[in-house]
């Protein structure tokens, strides 16, 4: 698995639902587990299967979970040193002018962060890629299903 850029608070998020499932959700699993083993013959037994499939699902997002953690670089935008040089990178607040009509300000984060209703743009996103490597005044290209459209970057944060 590639790097995943995630914002701290998202970083806590992950290991709050992690430990959940290593505690309780675990501990949840194997009582019913145990519950439907004593309810008799295992190969006719529904509740069990159905607890042996829960088992299965959060010993998988365990799994999915601890490899995000691994893989995961923890972006900062109050302390991105790229950002004092004007380069847009992850963490880096952007505020740009589409099409020469309206001002738009961005935020470009890991794509687990990722809300573009709240500005919150992956770097994987066509807008996130267009705009990587950029800085004041430079102008990002994208195209669109209604046509393309022209970012013209006005400040780097």
């Amino acid at each position: 698995m590639d790097k995943v850029y995630l914002t701290q608070e998202k970083y806590t998020k992950i290991l709050t639902e992690l430990n959940q499932l290593k505690t309780v959700g675990r501990n949840e699993v194997a009582k019913r587990l145990k519950q439907a083993k004593e309810l008799g013959d295992l190969s006719e037994n529904s509740e069990y299967q159905e607890a042996r499939e829960q088992y299965s699902r959060v010993e998988q997002k365990i799994v999915q979970l601890e490899e995000l953690i691994r893989n995961a670089l923890i972006i900062n935008s109050d302390n991105n040193r790229e950002a004092s040089s004007g380069i847009i990178r992850i963490g880096s607040r952007v505020t740009i002018m589409k099409d020469d009509s309206e001002e738009v300000v961005y935020v470009i984060v890991g794509s687990q962060d990722a809300d573009p209703v709240n500005g919150r743009v992956s770097n994987e996103s066509p807008i996130g890629k267009s705009l990587l490597g950029l800085s004041k005044g430079g102008v990002a290209r994208i195209r669109a299903p209604k046509g393309d459209v022209s970012l013209k970057i006005i400040r780097v944060e």
